[in-house]
């Protein structure tokens, strides 16, 4: 009776080899990421720095995607994709090397750039590559996969950290990644071929050669109501992520709740399955049923999520609160990536998809910024409040975004690139 589910979720890796490889390859990076999880903040702490110095170890490592993910785009364009796919984990592997040697606070944070730097390479090439090897028809399932495989990395990491942390010492974990990487870098160098060909990377013809009419296409993408609606939808999923997930929810759950530890471990771990369990019928119905069908229920229901969780008088509602916004999370799944593929012009993809990774980003660093003012000024639920209206309104104005993808079984909407 199980059989059936799985078989039809992997699927896509059994049918296509290079989708297979770069999941694998996804693994065994985002498994050494999840590795140094639990290890890093006590690492930091060991230099005798506060809260706020241990946070910029985060703060470095998203600086660096956040900076590179546009140049690392379009060097993609112009020399194919396996130079990131390739570099990226080596990088990420120097990276977490370095910040296992370091002797303070200040060299830490900045071999936490450095990794950041081979992150942003790697994920930006496997979003391009994923991109060159699927149809708007099966675009969704093939990011969703890949997604999976990013899950399953980080979701098996913390444990295997936290255990060499305990037996061998807390840079051990920084080592391990680095041998890890060096793996995913070798493993990359002989599976994974260049896809750039497949992109279309000639730009189309121009019927005038000024430099106006020749920046056009690029300029005509960054300024449209389309790439506009997907930015704000997925700067919001980051923003929500990382400032009422991450921060607002647990700061309450303890001063509201009385919630420990162990019990947030508990309701976090649930959060991440159902996530993880939802990617595939989430990207099913993105491909079968268009990329709105997925996106603004999502957000809809996120913003419902949160409203329980600002409003609950006790801490069973309060969790009901969490798993809505599971719930909501998981139902737009690789949706926003696979919207932001399809509306990209093919001799631009490399530019357009680290545009639209650095909605994602900035979304991450002033979302627990501006969420964590709020609740000083006032308290959690008009923290939430507020990004309550935020993704509301983002997935609202998605629906006036062109669709690309029509009902199942019908031929994909031309898109102008």
């Amino acid at each position: 009776m199980m059989m059936g589910p799985v078989r039809r979720a992997l699927a896509p890796l059994l049918e296509h080899e290079q989708l297979l490889m770069i999941s694998i390859s996804t693994v065994l990076v985002m498994a050494g990421q999840g590795v140094i999880a639990p290890v890093l903040p006590l690492f930091a702490e060991e230099f005798g720095v506060g809260a706020a110095a241990i946070g910029l170890t985060l703060s470095f490592f998203a600086l660096a995607r956040l900076i590179l993910n546009v140049p690392l785009g379009v060097l993609s364009d112009r020399y194919g994709r396996r130079i990131l796919l390739i570099a990226g984990p080596l990088v990420t592997g120097v990276g977490m090397v370095g910040s296992g040697m370091s002797g303070s606070i200040e060299v830490l944070l900045a071999w936490r750039f450095v990794a950041g730097a081979g992150s942003a390479m790697y994920m930006t090439g496997a979003q391009i590559y994923l991109t060159d090897i699927s149809t708007p028809e099966n675009r969704a399932r093939f990011i969703g996969t890949n997604q999976g495989a990013l899950l399953f990395g980080t979701s098996m990491g913390p444990a295997v950290g936290g255990l060499l942390a305990e037996v061998w010492g807390i840079r051990v974990p920084f080592y391990v990644v680095g041998a890890a990487a060096l793996v995913a870098t070798v493993y990359a160098y002989l599976r994974l071929p260049e896809t750039r060909h497949l992109a279309q990377v000639a730009p189309p013809p121009r019927a005038h050669v000024d430099g106006e009419k020749q920046r056009r296409p690029w300029v005509q993408f960054l300024l449209s109501r389309d790439f506009f609606a997907v930015s704000w939808v997925t700067l919001m999923v980051f923003f929500t992520r990382t400032a009422s997930r991450q921060t607002i929810m647990p700061l309450m759950a303890v001063a509201s709740f009385g919630m420990g530890a162990g019990s947030l471990g508990v309701l976090f771990t649930v959060m991440s399955v159902v996530n993880l369990v939802l990617i595939p019928p989430a990207a099913m119905i993105a491909d079968r049923f268009g990329r709105k069908a997925a996106i603004v229920p999502s957000g809809l229901t996120v913003a419902v999520g949160l409203a329980i969780m600002a409003v609950s008088p006790n801490l069973a509602v309060f969790v009901v609160g969490a798993m809505v916004l599971a719930l909501g999370t998981s139902i737009a799944g690789p949706a926003p990536a696979a919207y932001a593929a399809d509306i990209a012009p093919p001799h631009l993809r490399g530019l357009a998809m680290g545009l639209y990774r650095s909605s994602g980003d900035i979304g991450f660093l002033i979302g627990p910024i501006i969420l964590g003012l709020v609740a000083d000024a006032s308290d959690y639920s008009w923290a939430l409040w507020l990004n309550v209206v935020l993704i509301a309104a983002a997935s609202l104005f998605f629906l006036t975004a062109r669709e690309t993808v029509q009902r199942a079984g019908a031929r994909p909407v031309p898109v102008r690139g």
